[in-house]
């Protein structure tokens, strides 16, 4: 078993391993006084994993309850959020019980941000099974839902109590989500480890992808440690994720991953970055070319401008342009302010 402790919030403790989940009730008790815990989770991984949950938590003395939604991002919004609260509020949870999120982003996004509102804040646990989960979201307490006019715009912050990564859930998981998940871990390649980087490049990342977990939540729980709530270094985590929201906007949250749509726009800021002299000449095409490799997309059907015009309700916007993130080259992050009458040319049109 791999751990990490993440010295945010109150503090946490992040285990890795196969099988996890078949004494996840003895790691979640320890962690908790609970008397009820609730799982949160959605019709895809509900019907796989929610019995042995369920039977752990009981072993160690939960009083079980569930919230089951129908799978995919449509589902992440404010509505299905307040279901969640008006199922604790009815029966009866107090301040003193908990959450466990059982799936993948959307899962924990909305299971998070129900923690976060109801009685102005419970605790709640992540149980990751998708590989996006696993490298990336399930760490450092980003919760949110989607609205009308874009991606995460409605949230808060909110460290989970404990996160147990089981690598062995990635054995049902479908070969187009492992692809998903694969693009967040080249992200933090890009921005913070070019050893990561290359390790994916040349290597098979299935043979080492428990490496590789451990790696990516090592460097998040680093960065959310020095900044907790986004005020820095925190928004290089955001590499291709302007584009990528906005992607996501343009088809309405259906027919394309995260993982897809961020993938377009590290490949999009890195060719505008190398256009302006910011970024080394071929780094674009290095990170398509191992895109490709992970069967992951490199460009959209929408136009640049469409895609320009969707950024309009990113969070890194300011009142006069984009904070965009760039990486000088493979391992190298960096923060650079566009103003909004400059980002078309930014772009090259």
């Amino acid at each position: 078993m791999k751990e990490l402790r993440v010295n945010a919030g109150k503090g946490y403790n992040i285990y890795i391993e196969n099988n996890i989940l078949s004494k996840a009730g003895r790691y979640i008790r320890e962690v908790s006084g609970a008397e009820k815990a609730c799982i949160v989770s959605d019709t895809n991984v509900y019907p796989l994993y929610a019995d042995a949950l369920k039977t752990q938590l009981e072993e160690n003395g939960f009083n079980v309850y569930d919230f089951v939604f129908t799978a995919g991002e449509e589902s992440k919004t404010a509505d299905t959020v307040l279901e969640i609260v008006a199922l604790l509020a009815e029966n009866e949870f107090t301040r003193g019980d908990i959450l466990i999120a059982l799936g993948g982003g959307v899962t924990g996004d909305m299971c998070g941000f129900a923690a976060a509102i109801y009685l102005r804040g419970i605790e709640y646990i992540q149980l990751p099974t998708s590989l996006l989960s696993q490298v990336d979201s399930s760490v450092g307490g980003k919760t949110a839902v989607d609205l009308p006019q874009g991606k995460n715009l409605c949230g808060a912050f909110h460290q989970p109590a404990l996160v147990l990564i089981d690598t062995k859930t990635l054995d049902t998981l479908p070969q187009k989500y492992f692809s998903d998940g694969m693009a967040e871990a080249i992200k933090m390649g890009c921005i913070k480890s070019a050893s990561l980087f290359e390790k994916i490049e040349k290597g098979s990342a299935r043979d080492i992808i428990e490496d590789i977990i451990f790696e990516c939540v090592s460097l998040k729980a680093g960065v959310v440690e020095r900044d907790e709530k986004e005020k820095g270094e925190r928004a290089l985590l955001n590499f291709g994720h302007t584009a990528g929201h906005a992607i996501e906007k343009l088809h309405s949250f259906k027919g394309i991953t995260h993982g897809e749509a961020v993938g377009i726009g590290m490949v999009m800021i890195t060719k505008a970055a190398e256009g302006n002299g910011l970024c080394e000449r071929g780094t674009a095409e290095r990170i398509a070319s191992v895109l490709k490799k992970y069967n992951l997309k490199t460009e959209d059907e929408n136009s640049v401008e469409d895609i320009i015009n969707a950024m309009s309700a990113d969070k890194k916007r300011t009142s006069s342009g984009i904070n965009f993130i760039l990486i000088k080259r493979i391992g190298e992050g960096y923060i650079n302010p566009v103003k909004n009458e400059n980002i078309p040319e930014f772009f090259g049109i």
